[in-house]
């Protein structure tokens, strides 16, 4: 039978202390990726790319693994005609997260405007076929519409 030494007591609250910092750390980092995140959606809406693109940047910084706010930034960076970069950042997500039909989507949309039709429509039905899967059947249909409109208007 145990005692409940000093010792004990001791390493049952450090413990406790560890995991109470741990859990303060983990909050504060959401906290500031929220706040970030949030400021850089009204900047974007507001027109601000510059500073839209610092926040996003920050969030990025502080969680690397955000697919979100990436594709969020890949569409900045290809408002502002920074094309190669946001066309990496939307194969890095598709890298990352396979079954993530927007980077598709927005991937196909960079390939259209280079006039790359064949991987653009590869990248637009893999979207619709992950859509499919994914139970959204109006996305989906949305993408067979362009695919039928990019095939009549190549003919």
């Amino acid at each position: 039978m145990l005692e409940n030494s000093p010792i004990s007591n001791i390493v049952a609250i450090s413990l406790v202390i560890s995991s109470i910092i741990t859990l303060i750390y983990f909050s504060w980092r959401t906290l500031i990726t929220s706040k970030s995140f949030q400021k850089g959606i009204e900047l974007f809406q507001a027109k601000d790319y510059e500073g839209a693109e610092s926040e996003f940047r920050k969030v990025i910084a502080i969680n690397s693994t955000n697919d979100i706010v990436r594709l969020l930034l890949g569409d900045l960076l290809n408002h502002k005609g920074q094309i190669a970069e946001a066309k990496e950042l939307f194969n890095e997500v598709i890298h990352r997260s396979p079954k993530n039909a927007d980077a598709y989507l927005r991937l196909s949309n960079i390939l259209l405007l280079e006039n790359n039709q064949e991987a653009a429509i590869n990248n637009l039905q893999t979207a619709k076929d992950l859509f499919q899967k994914q139970r959204q059947p109006q996305k989906a249909e949305t993408i067979t519409k362009i695919l039928q409109d990019i095939h009549n208007h190549h003919k």
